[in-house]
């Protein structure tokens, strides 16, 4: 069997947090023992609400943060602790994309200067030129080479997004981290930058993790899937999977929260969730779901005991999956079908279905 691209042990990362003088300190577990894996040429969609870890994890990959404990591995090779020349050269074959294209570009440098900044870096003098690999850098993002000298303050929002997908692409990375990259743009331009980071994809055989908010652009994006609660890994598996037949009480809870385009449809038949969001410095023990999850409070003393004392593990963290199903199949199948936004509490749809439509269409469309 061959070895995975990127695999991830357990990682954590824990913050500390002063609670006051001569009280100590306490640790938000922003993420608490992640795990899963990234094959060569595929994407992996991170969804999750507000919060719960996901941006955190893209910076850990990156190694803009230094874990508290677990491996990542490239290759079989363990990056965690790399330092100095080893990281710089890991970062060469790992790059990223951030959130908001306004905030990641330096506005007194040229758009040229910014996506040449990986390749000074790594002290790479290409041998048609610097001038030359960046234009066509550019055109290969869909930008205009002649603006090369241009500032980022004369681009619109989805221009500067492609200098900074140009930018992720200069030293040829295997994986490209993208931390919401289209959430910050409107329905059309989504779908261009969409299509974009797919043809780039199907032509180089690179990787993603892509993290976002918004189910819509996942479920037709990523190949493979990750939904993230209070800094752990509810369920993974392949998109059709985890969208089709959802197994975890979260998960199903996220979909069954979909904005059906029917007036007429039975809105009673959604699960919601009761209680709080804990703080990720005082998760709960066991299962972090547990004080949340509607299956829960059905079942009888001995099992909510294992729910407390054991942390689930597998695919889908669940100790209790026949209960769960039986519990969804009651209610509601959840389904994928209409898109939905995954930024809040999953019993609210924080985006307008019309728009999340549009965007699949435009989608589609485009393709």
């Amino acid at each position: 069997m061959s070895t995975p691209l990127l695999q991830v042990e357990d990682l954590a990362k824990h913050f500390a947090v002063s609670k006051g003088f001569l009280r100590g300190t306490s640790h938000v577990k922003a993420v608490d023992g992640v795990s899963f894996t990234l094959e060569r040429g595929r994407t992996l969609g991170l969804v999750g609400e507000s919060g719960c870890g996901k941006s955190t994890t893209g910076r850990l990959l990156m190694r803009l943060l230094t874990p508290t404990s677990g491996r990542i591995l490239l290759d079989g090779r363990d990056v965690a602790g790399l330092r100095n020349r080893e990281l710089q050269e890991f970062r060469r074959r790992v790059q990223m994309v951030f959130q908001n294209p306004a905030s990641s570009l330096n506005p007194r440098q040229t758009v040229g200067a910014a996506i040449a900044a990986p390749l000074r870096a790594q002290g790479i003098s290409p041998k048609e030129g610097m001038k030359h690999r960046v234009q066509s850098l550019m055109d290969r993002v869909g930008l205009r080479p002649e603006h090369y000298n241009r500032f980022p303050h004369e681009f619109s929002g989805g221009q500067k997004q492609r200098v900074g997908i140009a930018r992720a692409l200069a030293l040829e990375p295997d994986i490209v981290i993208c931390d919401e990259p289209v959430s910050a743009l409107d329905v059309s331009v989504q779908a261009q930058v969409i299509n974009l980071l797919q043809d780039i994809q199907a032509d180089t055989g690179i990787s993603y993790v892509f993290i976002a908010h918004d189910l819509s652009v996942v479920k037709h994006f990523a190949h493979d899937v990750a939904v993230m609660y209070l800094g752990r890994i509810m369920e993974h598996g392949p998109s059709s999977d985890v969208f089709g037949e959802p197994r975890h009480p979260y998960t199903q809870s996220l979909l069954s929260s979909v904005p059906a385009p029917d007036p007429t449809a039975d809105r009673s038949r959604r699960i919601r969730l009761s209680g709080d969001l804990p703080h990720p410095s005082n998760p709960p023990s066991g299962c972090v779901f547990r004080t949340r999850c509607p299956v829960f409070a059905l079942l009888d003393d001995e099992k909510k005991t294992r729910c407390i004392e054991e942390i689930p593990r597998g695919d889908a963290a669940c100790h209790h999956l026949p209960e769960a199903a039986a519990f969804a199949a009651g209610r509601a199948a959840p389904t994928a079908a209409v898109p939905a936004t995954a930024g809040s509490a999953p019993a609210i749809a924080t985006a307008a279905t019309a728009t999340a439509t549009a965007t699949e269409r435009k989608i589609h469309a485009d393709s």
